[in-house]
């Protein structure tokens, strides 16, 4: 148990005089004292305090090399999930499934979503090609940074030509960084009938132009690591599906 003095009794020690002042550890019984040596025997109200309080190791402790194990695992290393695909695809429904998973096993993990960024980070680009692979290009910078410490980032952003994508590979092979590109490989047909942002009827009524897989390309990408089609299978398969192929190459 631990000690603790409540301000009733600090203000019932104002008249005292103190001499000193010390904080002691004892690891045996786990009790902490905090106090005051006074003249007088000074009137004390102490309350006890939970075990729980007494988080504080010994001097010269040492962390269980076990938990040192895991926890050193868990930094070792990072890696950026890409899911690349069609509007209304499914990838950001995905990407925070995949994020219960990974943070259900301790691992820290962050969501870059795409119109999130494009509001803070990329606001001052449009949509023309040069400026899609620059969004797409500042995005893997990010992720990449993250990644190199540590953190699981899951990108859920169309990146829709294969040039920009295999630039941020790169920059992740360069730095030794884990990368595993998604191709969430939903059919057009399937994605405009979702149409979750109202995308694909903006553009058929005429109100909308350059719309990924429409009236501007969309690159599939020739060999990806993971390749899903969630109208074959649930937003929770798919999910396992990635956190799957993350564990068997150590990753998750």
């Amino acid at each position: 148990m631990s000690w603790l003095l409540t301000d009733e009794g600090l203000r019932a020690d104002r008249a005292a005089t103190l001499q000193t002042a010390r904080t002691t550890y004892t690891p045996g019984n786990r009790t902490a004292a905090v106090g005051a040596l006074f003249t007088d025997p000074p009137p004390w109200r102490q309350v006890r305090l939970p075990d729980a309080r007494m988080t504080v190791p010994p001097l010269g402790a040492t962390m269980p090399d076990t938990e040192r194990r895991t926890r050193t695992a868990a930094l070792d290393h990072g890696v950026t999930v890409w899911l690349t695909g069609l509007p209304s695809a499914g990838k950001t429904t995905i990407a925070h499934a995949l994020a219960e998973l990974l943070r259900a096993k301790g691992r820290r993990v962050q969501i870059l979503d795409g119109d999130e960024l494009r509001t803070y980070l990329t606001a001052d680009l449009g949509f023309s090609r040069a400026d899609r692979d620059a969004n797409v290009r500042r995005i893997g910078f990010v992720a990449a940074l993250l990644a190199s410490h540590g953190v699981i980032v899951v990108v859920p952003v169309i990146a829709p030509y294969a040039e920009a994508r295999e630039a941020v590979r790169m920059r992740h092979v360069a730095a030794g960084t884990p990368y595993v590109e998604v191709h969430v490989a939903t059919p057009v047909e399937v994605c405009s009938a979702r149409d979750v942002k109202g995308l694909y009827a903006r553009q058929a009524a005429g109100r909308l132009t350059g719309l990924t897989g429409i009236d501007d390309p969309y690159e599939t990408p020739d060999a990806p690591e993971v390749r899903l089609d969630t109208s074959e299978r649930s937003v929770t398969a798919s999910a396992a599906a990635v956190h799957a192929d993350l564990v068997e190459r150590g990753l998750a």
